[in-house]
């Protein structure tokens, strides 16, 4: 179950980048970091045995609740709450080349992929206002709920 939460949030990230052409900043591309562990962590408890597979459903809390503080972040950095956290997040300064700096140079520079500022959030509708930070938050939030209940309920006797 919560494999199949990791991968489907990886998913719409692709999904998101990829084929909505949705430039992703270095926050974005951090928060992607515990759905990965989230999977694997899933994945080994689906095959481990019953008492592994117990601990490692405790475990899955760490990878939830650093992706719920991420989103949290990226959230509070789009609406001015405080600043961006990751010098990647802000946009280029060419100034700092000099003024001599020629245009090889200043292109010779650029990063390999776009650079996106973490405060101009990512919407999926654009009448909505609400951005795809504030989605992995509700949806980092929601998965830790459902992990929460499942791992807590009490194990059947057989």
């Amino acid at each position: 179950m919560a494999a199949a939460g990791g991968f489907a949030a990886l998913a719409a990230a692709w999904i998101a980048e990829h084929l909505m052409s949705m430039a992703p900043c270095a926050l974005c591309l951090l928060e992607r970091w515990p759905y990965r562990i989230l999977v694997l962590l899933g994945l080994a408890a689906l095959l481990a045995p019953a008492r592994v597979a117990r601990i490692l459903a405790w475990l899955l809390a760490l990878p939830l609740l650093a992706a719920i503080a991420l989103a949290l972040t990226h959230v509070g950095v789009e609406q001015g709450w405080w600043p961006d956290p990751l010098p990647a997040c802000q946009a280029p300064h060419f100034s700092r080349l000099g003024a001599g700096g020629s245009m090889a140079e200043r292109l010779a520079s650029m990063p390999l992929r776009p650079v996106k500022p973490c405060d101009a959030p990512n919407r999926l509708i654009d009448w909505l206002p609400i951005s795809m930070a504030t989605l992995d938050l509700m949806f980092a939030a929601t998965m830790s709920v459902i992990v929460a209940v499942i791992t807590w309920r009490p194990r059947r006797s057989a």
